[in-house]
């Protein structure tokens, strides 16, 4: 049903008519000190790409690459970080693969398992739909801060909260009132992933920058220039297929091109259903901001209203 084409999330084969199956992978290199919590934010990561397209995980294999003369307490903290993630999305761990490696490493395969007809692809967004992010924005750029032990002890302690937390209940809603369209927001930053949605889809969008939120310290270190190197690949990528409304401050710009770990879903919901939608995700406990919109079919460069 779904494979590289359009650059989703995960890739969704098709069963039979009440089944299909849908697969992914994800695994990066510690962004945090504590091995547990690496462990709980990488496989929280790769988790989200199955609730990114409306499934539910079945599934899990660990990806591991680590020292063969390391700390092995330290790889049990990794491994069972990541089993509890695993386990609160109602999953199995059913194996893995691991080699010799200098820089640890660490993810999962995940499959999961959907209905052909409720699959969310990031490739149905039509006009007149509302944009709406699921996470604040900026883990990114903490996670720069901690590199440089510049980061406050509670701008690391909310950005671990947001990366890992899974998406399981953003999901649960986006399968109950009917979205247009979704995918999470991750290494290519809300750019990245919102002019993917876009292109595939074949829209024109609107991001609002009023509606972003935020972490706590995100501006205050994007103003200290502590940019995550992703940032400028990213805007690099992007250039000619954004287009600024009016003028943005420099630091805002840096964080909507930073990736972001285990970020928000971005979801594209039908006008007629907005409220509604807003609402549930208010009902379901989850974070919800209005960032935009789809100003018609045709893609043409992002628009950015920074004001």
């Amino acid at each position: 049903m779904i494979g590289i084409e359009s650059r989703d999330d995960a890739g969704v084969y098709r069963i039979n008519d009440e089944l299909a199956l849908i697969q992914t992978v994800d695994f990066f290199t510690p962004m945090v000190d504590e091995p547990f919590i690496f462990g709980q934010i990488a496989a929280t990561n790769a988790i989200n790409d199955i609730y990114a397209m409306g499934g539910e995980p079945l599934l899990a294999m660990n990806v591991v690459c680590y020292p063969q003369c390391g700390d092995m307490d330290m790889l049990r903290q990794i491994l069972a970080g990541g089993l509890s993630k695993i386990e609160e999305a109602g999953a199995l761990l059913v194996g893995g693969h691991t080699v010799d490696d200098n820089e640890p490493k660490y993810g999962l395969s995940v499959c999961g398992r959907v209905h052909p007809a409720r699959v969310i692809a990031n490739n149905t967004a039509g006009a007149g739909d509302v944009l709406f992010l699921s996470k604040p924005l900026g883990n990114g750029i903490i996670c720069t801060a901690i590199k440089a032990e510049m980061a406050s002890q509670s701008a690391i302690d909310e950005a671990i909260k947001w990366m890992s937390m899974l998406n399981q209940n953003a999901c649960r809603v986006m399968q109950r009132v009917g979205v247009s369209a979704a995918t999470d927001i991750t290494g290519f930053g809300l750019i990245g992933h919102l002019f993917e949605l876009a292109v595939a889809s074949d829209v024109e969008v609107e991001l609002d920058c009023a509606g972003l939120r935020f972490m706590q310290g995100v501006m205050e270190y994007a103003n200290l220039g502590l940019i995550p190197a992703g940032a400028y690949t990213n805007r690099e990528y992007l250039v000619g297929k954004v287009e600024y409304c009016d003028e943005i401050d420099p630091a805002l710009r840096e964080v909507l091109y930073s990736p972001e770990t285990a970020g928000g879903v971005l979801v594209a919901v039908d006008k007629s259903k907005a409220d509604i939608f807003q609402e549930a995700m208010q009902e379901e406990g989850c974070f919800c901001c209005r960032i935009g919109s789809v100003l018609g079919a045709g893609f043409k460069p992002i628009k950015i209203k920074s004001r």
